[in-house]
């Protein structure tokens, strides 16, 4: 009998959709939520909500979908929390899904824990681990805690659906497959798409040419940079190497740069193959932010700065001398044939 119920779960995943197209998370967290979905006999189904969606709802099959879900609605266009609510919360009322799985972004921030009180459950935030216990059927949901000092492993035994956040790039990439599905495209009440909230306009970040979450390389920098057009420097380094540049929030609050660039717990987490922090001393709100790099690359004068204690190489040193050393190398290295 329990092999019977469990073979009916459902795993939701909900989609983030930039400018009418999807992000790499959506793939990201279709193909972690089927690995779940495997481990319980159970089905996978993505939910996109969007004003127009610019691309094949179909290319998540081959990510690990069984379904997807598309709601598309002009009062979608900007992001407004209490219609995703009110969405989201009327399609899985009447799934019953087992685990709902999101981005640990700014829009899953900010709509899963409304969704979570609206369906009188809990939800797990920032999670870099996930797994499913084979003799309860329960997901054991894994974060970082006392600011990234600890990792603790959460439950939901008496709720559903159990929900969680997953910071973006925590898991790989799946593999492409063959698997086919179904895209839907369900009614949902137009009272839903009503909202309290008027956005009177909207303004676009300045993210030096993309999302730091979606980058391979991320350069930060913090006050020992001394000034804001150390900045410079970073934004060359990062050009060449094709990544983002990141900050502390020190110098966000200061203005030397705008807030989507902050890398910390109360700004973006990343997960990047290479980090170079350059004046960073690495308070743990920092460093909870970037531990899961795949590489870090620290450069400070203080031999005793707490990044050089995650840092896989170390600079000792005045980075006003060793960033431009830095620079004309791979520019060498470039000119290379």
């Amino acid at each position: 009998m329990a092999d019977k119920r469990r073979s009916k779960e459902k795993f939701f995943v909900v989609g983030e959709v930039r400018r009418g197209r999807l992000a790499p998370l959506c793939r990201e967290l279709a193909g972690k939520a089927r690995q779940l979905a495997d481990s319980a006999g159970g089905e996978v189904t993505v939910i996109l909500l969007s004003d127009r969606l610019a691309e094949d709802p179909e290319t998540l099959f081959s990510s690990g979908a069984d379904r997807v879900m598309v709601v598309e609605h002009p009062s979608l266009a900007l992001y407004n929390q209490e219609i995703e609510t009110n969405v989201l919360a009327f399609l899985l009322k009447k799934e019953n899904p087992a685990v709902v799985l999101a981005g640990a972004t700014t829009s899953g921030r900010t709509t899963l824990p409304a969704l979570a009180a609206r369906l009188e459950t809990g939800l797990t935030a920032d999670c870099t681990g996930l797994e499913m216990e084979e003799e309860t059927g329960q997901l054991l949901q894994t974060r970082p805690a006392i600011g990234g000092n600890v990792m603790a492993t959460i439950r939901t035994p008496s709720h559903r659906p159990q929900m969680a956040t997953v910071r973006p790039r925590t898991f790989p990439l799946p593999p492409a497959s063959e698997r086919q599905g179904e895209v839907l495209f369900p009614w949902i009440p137009p009272s839903l798409f009503e909202s309290r909230v008027e956005n009177l306009g909207f303004e676009e970040g300045d993210e030096g040419g993309g999302n730091i979450q979606d980058m391979d390389v991320v350069v930060s920098g913090g006050k020992g940079l001394k000034r804001p057009d150390g900045f410079g420097m970073l934004r060359e380094l990062a050009a060449l190497l094709g990544g983002g540049v990141g900050a502390s929030r020190p110098v966000v609050d200061a203005k030397w740069i705008d807030y989507p660039h902050q890398v910390g717990l109360s700004g973006k987490v990343v997960a990047p193959k290479v980090y170079i922090a350059a004046g960073i001393s690495g308070s743990v709100q920092h460093m909870a932010g970037m531990q899961t790099a795949e590489f870090v690359a620290a450069i400070n004068r203080d031999p005793e700065a707490p990044i050089f204690r995650v840092a896989d190489l170390g600079l000792c040193g005045d980075l006003f001398e060793i960033l431009p050393r830095l620079i004309e190398r791979i520019r060498e290295e470039k000119r290379k044939p």
